[in-house]
């Protein structure tokens, strides 16, 4: 069997390649992840006031759902925390709260009412630029029991294998 080059032809070759191309960005649909906002830790009842998980991994392009697990609690953005051009956050308390994470880097959060014991997290958004902010981020001050709990946080980072 023989394939006549014509004009049909050609579109449907190039129509083919085109797809092909487009395939990655079609199979790597974004994702949804979930934080909950604890009264305790489920996994060590004597840690109190938790995001859990605290440090969440995403992808470009992806979701987190900060969910109002237990009362009293929300998400905020840390000032001095986020990457340069990337959008604030701050969500009501007892509410659900989701943020899409576009811009590369490192995002510190709180919950507003207990940031001072601690409740605090990060997300790291792989991608290019990611360790732009890193050091600004780590450099932000930090009172109570959260100036614990970061240098906590930033220890575990560096154990981390950012590069997968």
């Amino acid at each position: 069997m023989s394939l006549r080059i014509n004009r049909r032809n050609a579109l449907k070759a190039g129509a083919a390649a085109a797809a092909m191309v487009a395939v990655p960005g079609v199979l790597r649909a974004e994702t949804a992840h979930e934080v909950q906002m604890l009264n305790k830790h489920p996994e060590d009842p004597k840690l109190r006031q938790v995001f859990f998980p605290r440090v969440t991994v995403v992808e470009a392009g992806d979701t987190v759902n900060f969910v109002a697990t237990d009362k009293t609690h929300n998400s905020s953005s840390v000032k001095g925390m986020i990457p340069e051009g990337a959008e604030d956050w701050k969500g009501q308390v007892n509410k659900d709260i989701s943020v899409t994470f576009d811009t590369p880097g490192f995002y510190g959060y709180q919950c507003t009412p207990h940031a001072a014991t601690g409740m605090v997290g990060l997300v790291i958004v792989k991608g290019e630029g990611m360790m732009d902010n890193l050091e600004d981020a780590q450099g932000v001050r930090q009172r109570g029991k959260a100036k614990g709990v970061w240098e906590d946080i930033w220890a575990e980072v560096d154990g981390m294998d950012l590069t997968a």
